[in-house]
C-alpha cells in the first residue's frame, strides 16, 4: 500500500478540478464530491497508518524530477510513523470539517467555490507531510499559504476578511523569507535536498555548527510563521474573519500545525546544534505564556480559541526545542481533535444566535444541550483534566520541560491555569447564566444533525484519543513515535497531581466570578485596568507594527508616487519608451542584415560551390583518364621524396 500513498493528496487536487470545471453550478454535487474526495484520503491513510503499525520504519519512494549537471531535484514521499500520524489527524479533522460546512456554509452563493478551496488546502497539506526533501515541502508550503488566504478572505466583500486574508498572507511571507535562505544555506553546503541524506551529513560533521546553528534558526523562522509564534503571531486572530469551519481546519490540523510538524521532521537538525533548540524553546515558552495572558480579556468567541491556539502551538514548539519530539507530536495529535471540536461549537453557536460577542449570549446550555455538553468537553480536554486526551499530552510536555530547565515546567505551569480559567469563563459565561439578549436567546436553536454529530464524533476523541500516550502503555505512542531511539519517561506523580489542581484552580476561580458571582469582574477589571487595557489591546503589538513598519512604509511609497516630480517620471518614462524604439529598431536591422544576411550569404555560398564542382563533371573519358593518370604521377613523387 505505502507506493501508492500518493493517492491520498490526489484525491483532494481531483476533486478541485472536477469542482472548479465541471461541477461549480451544482452546489450538492461539488460538496458531494469534495467530501467522497476527502473519505478516500481518509480511509487510505487508516491504511498506511496501520502498515507503519505492524512495520515501524521510514520508507521512502522518489523519482528524478530535475537531473541539471550539478543540479539534481528529487519528487517522492518519505513515509514514518510521524508521517501516517499526521495523515490519520489531517483527513480526518478535514473531512469533519467538510461534512459540518455542508450545514454551516447552506445558502452561501459562493458554496461550490468554499468546497473547492477546503479540497485544495487539504491537498497542500497532505503533500507537505508526505514530502522527502527541502524543495518539495516549501512548494506545498507555499500552496498551503495561498489556500489559507484564500479561506480567510472567502467573504472578501467584507474589508475586515480581505485585509484578514492580507495580513495573513504577507506575515506568514516574512517567515518564510528565512526559512527559504536556511534551506539555501544547509543544502549548499551539505549538498543534497533529501531529509533523509542531510540528516546522514550533518550527523557526520558536513557543516560547522555556527553555519548548522544559523541555517536552523532561519529555517524556524518559517515555523513562526506558519505556526504564528512570536512575533510573527498577529496574523492568527484576525484569521477569524473566515468561515468558523475553516478557522476549524487552519487552528487544528492543518496551516498551523505546518510549523511545529516542520521543527519536528527537522528534529535531527535541531538537536544537533545546542543554541538553535534553546531559540526554539524560549519563543516557544513566550508564545504560550503571552497568548494565553491575552486570552484572559477577550470576548470574542472566536478570538478566545484563537489565542488559545497560538498558546498551545508555544507549548509545542516550547517542548520540541527541550528535545521532546514525542511530546511534542502527541499533544500535536491531541490538540488537533479538541481544537476542532471547539472551533465547531463555536461556529454552532455562532450560526444560531449570529454573534460573536460571548456578552450577547448566556443561558444557551437547555436550547444547545449538544453544543454545549460537547463545548465543556473539549474545554476540558484543553484545560487538561484527568483523564481526557489534553491531560496525557500535557502531562508529557511538563515531564520534559521539568527534565530540560524546571524555568520552561513553570511557565507551563502558569499556561496551564490561565487555559483552564479563560476556557470556563467562556463556557460559563455562553452556556449558564441569564440570557442577556432576550431577542438573540428568543431565536437559538440546536444545530442540525450535520453539525451535531462531527462535534459528537470529536468530543468522543478528546476523551479517548489520548490513551495511547498512557505513561504505563510501554507499546503505545512513545514507542511508536520518536526520534532516533525509543525513551519513556518514567510517570510522576506529583507533577501530575499538581498540573491538575492547579487547572481545577484556574476553573474554580471562573467558576466564583462568572457562574457565582461572589468576586465581581467588574470590580477586578477596575481595580488591574492597566492591566486589563493592555491584555485586552494585546499588548498593543499591532499599533506598534503599524507605527514602525506599515505606516512608514505608506508615507514612503506616497512620497515616492505622490510628492515626486513628474516632469523627472515623464522623463523617465520618455526615456524608457525611447530606449525600447530604439531596440525595436535594433531588432530589425539585425533580422535585415545579420539573419537574413547569413542565410542568404549560405545560399549564394552554396550555389557558387555547385557550379563551379558542375564544370569539372564534363563527361569526357579522356578527362578522366588524365586526372587519374597525373594524381597517380603525385603519390609516386610524395612517396619518393
Amino acid at each position: 500500500m505505502l507506493p501508492y500513498s500518493w493517492l491520498i493528496p490526489f484525491f483532494p487536487l481531483l476533486s478541485f478540478a472536477l469542482i472548479i470545471f465541471f461541477t461549480i453550478r451544482n452546489k450538492k454535487l461539488s460538496s458531494y464530491i469534495s467530501i467522497g474526495a476527502v473519505s478516500l484520503s481518509f480511509f487510505l491513510s487508516c491504511i498506511v497508518l496501520i502498515t507503519v503499525l505492524h512495520n515501524p520504519v521510514t520508507s521512502e519512494f522518489k523519482f528524478n524530477w530535475l537531473d541539471l549537471p550539478g543540479f539534481k531535484v528529487e519528487a517522492g514521499m518519505l513515509i514514518d510513523p510521524l508521517t501516517a500520524v499526521m495523515l490519520m489527524v489531517v483527513t480526518l479533522v478535514s473531512m469533519l470539517v467538510q461534512i459540518y460546512s455542508v450545514g454551516y456554509m447552506a445558502g452561501d452563493p459562493r458554496y461550490s467555490r468554499y468546497f473547492s478551496f477546503l479540497s485544495l488546502f487539504t491537498f497542500s497539506m497532505l503533500g507537505l507531510v508526505l514530502s522527502n526533501n527541502f524543495f518539495e515541502i516549501f512548494i506545498f508550503w507555499e500552496l498551503v499559504g495561498l489556500t489559507s488566504y484564500l479561506l480567510i478572505g472567502f467573504w472578501f466583500e467584507k474589508k475586515s476578511a480581505s485585509d484578514a486574508g492580507k495580513k495573513a498572507f504577507i506575515t506568514t511571507r516574512t517567515g518564510d523569507l528565512a526559512f527559504m535562505v536556511g534551506i539555501f544555506l544547509l543544502t549548499t553546503t551539505i549538498g543534497t535536498l533529501n531529509f533523509q541524506e542531510a540528516f546522514h551529513q550533518v550527523e557526520a560533521g558536513a557543516i560547522s555548527t555556527g553555519l548548522l546553528t544559523l541555517s536552523a534558526i532561519l529555517i524556524f523562522g518559517g515555523a513562526v510563521g506558519k505556526s504564528a509564534q512570536f512575533p510573527l503571531h498577529v496574523w492568527l486572530p484576525d484569521a477569524m474573519e473566515g468561515p468558523t469551519p475553516v478557522s476549524a481546519l487552519i487552528h487544528a490540523a492543518t496551516m498551523v500545525a505546518a510549523g511545529v510538524y516542520l521543527v519536528a521532521r527537522l528534529m535531527t537538525i535541531f538537536s544537533l546544534s545546542v543554541p538553535a533548540s534553546l531559540v526554539v524553546a524560549i519563543i516557544g515558552a513566550f508564545t504560550a505564556f503571552l497568548a494565553a495572558s491575552i486570552g484572559l480579556v477577550q470576548n470574542d468567541i472566536k478570538r478566545v480559541l484563537a489565542y488559545s491556539t497560538i498558546s498551545q502551538l508555544g507549548y509545542m514548539v516550547m517542548v520540541l526545542g527541550c528535545g521532546g519530539y514525542t511530546a511534542g507530536t502527541f499533544h500535536l495529535m491531541t490538540h488537533a481533535s479538541f481544537k476542532a471540536l471547539l472551533f465547531l461549537g463555536a461556529g454552532s453557536v455562532i450560526h444560531s444566535i449570529h454573534t460573536n460577542n460571548i456578552w450577547e449570549m448566556g443561558g444557551l446550555y437547555p436550547k444547545m444541550k449538544t453544543t454545549a455538553t460537547t463545548f465543556i468537553i473539549g474545554s476540558l480536554s484543553l484545560a487538561g483534566i484527568f483523564p481526557l486526551s489534553g491531560f496525557w499530552s500535557k502531562d508529557e510536555i511538563l515531564l520534559v520541560a521539568l527534565h530540560r530547565n524546571p524555568i520552561f515546567m513553570l511557565v507551563g505551569i502558569a499556561v496551564a491555569f490561565m487555559t483552564a480559567f479563560y476556557m470556563f469563563r467562556l463556557c460559563f459565561v455562553t452556556f449558564f447564566g441569564k440570557p442577556r439578549d432576550q431577542h438573540k436567546f428568543d431565536h437559538a436553536h440546536e444545530s442540525p444533525k450535520v453539525m451535531t454529530v462531527p462535534l459528537t464524533i470529536l468530543a468522543f476523541l478528546s476523551i479517548f484519543a489520548g490513551w495511547v500516550g498512557l505513561p504505563w502503555l510501554h507499546k503505545g505512542y512513545s514507542s511508536f513515535v520518536y526520534h532516533h531511539e525509543v525513551h519513556h519517561l518514567d510517570p510522576n506523580y506529583i507533577l501530575m497531581v499538581s498540573s491538575l489542581a492547579v487547572a481545577l484552580s484556574g476553573i474554580y476561580l471562573a467558576y466564583l466570578i462568572y457562574y457565582k458571582g461572589v468576586i465581581s469582574a467588574d470590580k477586578l477589571r477596575q481595580r488591574f485596568s492597566f492591566v486589563h487595557k493592555v491584555l485586552y489591546n494585546k499588548y498593543y503589538f499591532d499599533e506598534l507594527y503599524n507605527a514602525v513598519i506599515i505606516n512608514p512604509l505608506y508615507k514612503l511609497t506616497d512620497f515616492l508616487f505622490k510628492k515626486f516630480d513628474l516632469g523627472v517620471i515623464d522623463w523617465l518614462v520618455n526615456a524608457v519608451g525611447n530606449f525600447m524604439v530604439f531596440l525595436s529598431w535594433a531588432k530589425e536591422r539585425f533580422d535585415t542584415l545579420v539573419v537574413d544576411g547569413a542565410v542568404n550569404g549560405l545560399g549564394y555560398a552554396v550555389k557558387e560551390t555547385g557550379s563551379g564542382i558542375r564544370k569539372i563533371q564534363t563527361g569526357q573519358l579522356q578527362n578522366y583518364a588524365l586526372v587519374i593518370f597525373f594524381g597517380i604521377v603525385l603519390i609516386l613523387l610524395l612517396k619518393i621524396f
